[in-house]
């Protein structure tokens, strides 16, 4: 080859790998221009120029492709850096992280781990995962590649995980790695400052050596992922106190609404109570606003006044609660929902307050019950004032109405009731009152109030209380009395009744019998108990001024001789044999000329209609006491040849309508 032919072919040469070069061919075209350039017999000095310029523009094409390889990394962590100034929350940016990752250095699995405050770091997310067992995976402060990185403070990596003994290995997580498959794992520190947050890794399912240039990538992409998570942090921390905020600002709200409803509630009450309302409005208005049922009870249990109803109700727990409602003076609610609210002036106790509520009561509501009972408890004392301011009034009243008929007319006394607005020809009884000890003061402070609210009349006579009282039934008008009066005072009260009296006249009678029965009841050791003259039997009978001698009768055989009227039976005629026997049913079969299967069936029908305990002593007289004035009357009758007729009384609160058996 000439040198001419060698200058022409080596510039040719040269010329043909600059081509290659600006093509940015593959390395296998350089490697055919060699083989060509051999097979035609170039040259050694020429071949060995030919191979340098191959080696040069070889390294010149890879400076290019790490070149560009660098700019598309720059270029996706642009890019990155955009999508991670998006508000994520932090679940939602972690899964960009390990996404970026594995796409930008071509993972085949990325993951991130978070540390917590014991000092183990947990998988949070990943991407790329075949198992699933690694997210959740706890892995111990020290240990594996994340443990080395964030002692190091700098990235960790490893091509073959398994086979690389130079930092501490678990189990579990081993177990988890052979699982999955994995070989070559990188793992950077995610820092924020001073702190390292946990760590990104980058794995594959193959041995892989991974370049600086790849590891700088992976830095610069988990320096970008620190500064987003600790972002993340912040907005989610932000928005959990405004949410918090917003909460706050809510429940403020609810709480100014409610006390708004509050105040309005007790409004109303306290209009009522200063309006003059009674408790029974009071009461309603109060279960009204608390969406509820509301009674109001004394100090003994008993009710004052109610809105309703409360079905079911546990007077044990009732009655626990109130000494607890007391003791701490709030309401105190009991298993079923029920409140009890102290009724309270000062120290005295003056009742409470029992509410079923249809919900739960919020802390407003309980407010609110407590108010209620504050106005009861003001109500209670205006009355009590009222009762004492026209006390002297009311006190005289009575007095005239218990003394000689011919000091004030009765039209005049009916006139004076009416002004105190008590109408005196309507059923009116006596109730006397005698405590057993103690003072007196508390007695008759009690007396005008219970009075007041009774629309009755008060006043004392002889160291008793004296009580004139609207009602039929003398008898539980006693019992109400004893009942309130006794639990107040702390020692016994003897109480007697008479009545009832339908016009002013009969007042001072009805007091006589009543003082009459207190007498009977201490000479029969009956001190501290409560009775009226009906309650007496025969000897209330004898104690009475007008003798009601049909009334008498009608409370002890009344029954028999409504059902001898009725079905045209013997049970009268059964019973004088029966007594007139002895008591032997036999006997009085005999007298009967009946079988004494006959007698001992009727016998039984008088039990069903006089009650199991008729034969008993004290009911035993009474019954034959009222055979014997039945028999007389009889024969008074025949002798003036008329013929005996009985009135039947009409039914009341006191004497209820009694309910017939079956006839044999």
């Amino acid at each position: 080859m000439s040198k001419h032919g060698a200058d022409g072919g080596g510039g040719t040469d040269a010329l043909a790998v600059l081509e290659l070069l600006a093509q940015q061919a593959p390395p296998g075209r350089y490697e055919s221009l060699l083989s060509r350039a051999r097979g035609a017999g170039a040259p050694e000095a020429e071949l060995a120029r030919l191979e340098r310029a191959v080696h040069l523009a070889i390294g010149i094409s890879s400076s290019f492709d790490r070149r560009e390889q660098r700019e598309a990394g720059l270029a996706a962590l642009v890019d990155t850096a955009r999508d991670l100034t998006l508000p994520y929350d932090l679940d939602s940016l972690l899964r960009v992280i390990t996404r970026r990752a594995q796409r930008l250095l071509g993972f085949d699995m990325a993951y991130v781990s978070l540390r917590d405050t014991n000092g183990s770091s947990f998988i949070h997310t990943t991407e790329g995962s075949h198992t699933g067992l690694i997210t959740g995976l706890r892995v111990l402060d020290g240990h594996g590649l994340g443990g080395e990185a964030h002692t190091r403070g700098e990235p960790a990596w490893t091509p073959d995980y398994l086979e690389d003994d130079r930092f501490p290995h678990t189990r579990a997580v081993d177990e988890v790695v052979r699982a999955e498959g994995l070989h070559a794992i990188i793992a950077v520190p995610l820092r924020s400052g001073d702190t390292t947050v946990g760590a990104l890794y980058g794995a594959d399912r193959r041995v892989r050596h991974y370049t600086p240039d790849e590891i700088g990538l992976m830095s610069s992409l988990a320096d970008l992922a620190a500064v987003a998570i600790e972002k993340a942090g912040l907005l989610d921390q932000t928005r959990a106190e405004v949410t918090e905020l917003e909460l706050d600002s809510s429940r403020a709200r609810t709480s100014l609404t409610r006390m708004r409803h509050v105040s309005e509630a007790h409004s109303r009450i306290m209009n009522l109570v200063l309006a003059g309302g009674d408790l029974c409005n009071v009461a309603k208005a109060a279960g009204d606003a608390l969406d509820g049922t509301v009674v109001i009870r004394d100090p003994g249990g008993r009710s004052l006044a109610s809105g309703g109803d409360i079905p079911g109700l546990d007077e044990e727990a009732v009655a626990k609660a109130s000494l607890d409602a007391h003791a701490g003076r709030r309401p105190v609610v009991t298993g079923d929902n029920t409140w009890v609210a102290p009724v309270i002036a000062g120290s005295e106790d003056l009742g409470v307050l029992v509410m079923r509520a249809a919900t739960g009561l919020t802390g407003e509501d309980e407010r609110l019950l407590e108010l209620a009972a504050q106005s009861v408890a003001f109500l209670l004392l205006m009355q009590r004032s009222t009762a004492v301011a026209e006390g002297p009034v009311r006190d005289e009243l009575l007095d005239d109405l218990l003394a000689d008929p011919q000091h004030a007319p009765p039209q005049q006394l009916v006139q004076r009731a009416r002004r105190l607005g008590i109408d005196l020809r309507k059923p009116h009884v006596l109730v006397v009152a005698r405590p057993e000890g103690g003072e007196q003061g508390r007695a008759v402070v009690w007396a005008s109030s219970y009075a007041y609210r009774m629309s009755g009349l008060k006043t004392v006579q002889g160291g008793c209380l004296v009580l004139l009282l609207p009602g039929l039934d003398a008898s539980a008008a006693a019992r109400a009395v004893s009942g309130e009066l006794s639990p107040l005072l702390g020692h016994p009260v003897s109480v007697a009744a008479a009545g009832p009296g339908w016009s002013p006249d009969g007042v001072g009678r009805m007091y006589l019998e009543a003082m009459r029965c207190l007498d009977a009841m201490s000479a029969l050791g009956g001190s501290g108990s409560a009775a009226s003259v009906q309650d007496l039997g025969f000897l209330g009978l004898l104690l009475s001024d007008d003798h009601d001698v049909d009334g008498f009768i009608e409370s002890a055989i009344g029954p028999v001789l409504d059902y001898d009227a009725e079905r045209f039976t013997d049970l009268t005629r059964t019973l004088e044999a029966y007594f007139a026997s002895g008591g032997s049913p036999t006997n009085a079969a005999e007298a009967l000329h009946v079988h004494p299967n006959t007698v001992s069936r009727r016998l039984e029908r008088i039990g069903e209609l006089l009650g199991a305990e008729w034969q008993k002593p004290g009911q035993v007289l009474e019954v034959q006491l009222a055979l014997r004035l039945q028999r007389t009357r009889d024969v008074l009758a025949q002798q003036r040849g008329t013929e005996t007729t009985r009135p039947t009384p009409e039914p009341t609160a006191a004497t209820p309508e009694r309910t017939r058996p079956t006839p044999e």
